[in-house]
């Protein structure tokens, strides 16, 4: 089976579905400095431990590491800083309300270009557990045997 790829991602965050039960996902712009577009254009992003956090009324990405552009000398800003996501005040208190709730977290998806611009897909997730992940394991090994049982016959 070809697997489903996504030709303007600049980063995905594969290890998210593994750690966590995607409950909502959502579209949000992100502010960028300097050269960060660039170095994002080139693929040196990795958003495998980051998280976003809500503070006085905004949301911020946390953990996202963003590698220096080569070319960028002093253009170059922190590749660990957090950096703000956009979103409208009624969306950021939506997410208030669902993260406040035990357990839920915000975790980016992947990070993608639309229209030239860079945005975060973002997901409001619950932490899985150990038996919740070999659960998870254990159905996608069963499903694939019986696709290829069906594929013989």
């Amino acid at each position: 089976m070809a697997k489903k790829t996504d030709n303007n991602a600049l980063a995905t965050n594969r290890k998210a579905r593994h750690d966590f039960f995607i409950e909502d996902t959502m579209e949000t712009g992100i502010v960028l400095k300097g050269t960060e577009v660039k170095s994002l254009r080139k693929g040196k992003a990795n958003i495998s431990d980051a998280y976003a956090e809500i503070r006085d009324g905004e949301v911020f990405i946390e953990n996202m590491h963003i590698s220096p552009y080569e070319q960028g000398n002093i253009y170059n800003v922190d590749p660990l800083r957090s950096r703000k996501l956009l979103l409208n005040k009624s969306e950021i208190r939506r997410l208030e309300k669902e993260v406040s709730l035990k357990g839920y977290t915000l975790v980016p998806l992947k990070l993608y270009l639309t229209r030239g611009m860079v945005k975060v897909e973002l997901a409001v997730a619950k932490g899985k557990k150990l038996y919740d992940k070999r659960e998870t394991i254990a159905k996608r090994d069963s499903d694939r045997r019986i696709r290829q049982a069906l594929k013989i016959r």
